[in-house]
């Protein structure tokens, strides 16, 4: 990486450009904001990627429900079905057991939602940052 011809100003330190010429200053100010640039974006990507693993993380519990909660309803309501159904009637049995599966879904259900209500999808940092910018083309800190 090439550096600017001069001395690398730092933060609120002023640097003489009486020399430089309005075509070198310009170049400077591109070249900055180009970095500037890319560094918002990059830091955009890596918030988006850190919210979306979040939801990955909500659906897959959602996918993970669905799939045990259909397991699980096919062969223990079988089972829990014959078992009742010794001590009482066949329908009132299956009522049951369609009732106490219902509760498991619905304590899936809001575990997912949960999570997918954890998930900010706005990249905060970045939306910060970018307030900033003009400001410090101004040349006003914080």
């Amino acid at each position: 990486m090439t550096q600017p011809p001069g001395p690398v100003p730092r933060a609120g330190e002023h640097v003489d450009v009486a020399d430089s010429s309005v075509g070198e200053l310009m170049s400077n100010v591109m070249k900055d904001l180009s970095t500037l640039v890319r560094q918002e974006v990059e830091l955009a990507k890596a918030e988006v990627k850190a919210e979306a693993g979040k939801a990955a993380k909500g659906a897959g519990m959602f996918g993970g429900a669905g799939f045990a909660g259909y397991m699980i309803l096919l062969f223990l309501s079988i089972a829990l079905w014959q078992g009742l159904e010794n001590v009482m009637d066949g329908g009132w049995a299956a009522l049951i057991v369609a009732a106490v599966w219902a509760v498991v879904g619905a304590v899936l259900y809001a575990t997912g939602r949960k999570e997918f209500r954890r998930v900010n999808p706005k990249p905060e940092r970045t939306v910060e940052t970018l307030q900033q910018v003009p400001d410090a083309l101004k040349g006003e800190r914080p």
